[in-house]
């Protein structure tokens, strides 16, 4: 049995077309976790950990830095019933 030399060779994982699409939030400070997490696969595993807990420590405090957003306007108050 042979190996057909047409044949495509193996496709590197994340470099293909089933690649999944990297996700960005264009916070940069989000992003950079983000990035940090897509590298795991190069890492080795017991550093796993250590990535996670630095990431969540980051992502808590860029939501503590966000600004609030601004309250939802809230409807005119009709008071053409009053008595």
């Amino acid at each position: 049995m042979s190996e057909d030399p047409q044949a495509p060779g193996p496709v590197e994982p994340g470099t293909g077309a089933d690649a999944p699409e990297q996700v960005r939030t264009g916070v940069e400070s989000v992003d950079a976790v983000i990035a940090a997490v897509e590298e795991l696969e190069e890492r080795p595993i017991e550093e796993h950990v250590g990535v996670f807990e630095t990431a969540q420590d980051q992502l808590r405090r860029a939501l503590d830095t966000q600004q609030p957003s601004p309250p939802a306007p809230q409807p005119p108050v009709d008071r053409s019933q009053s008595s």
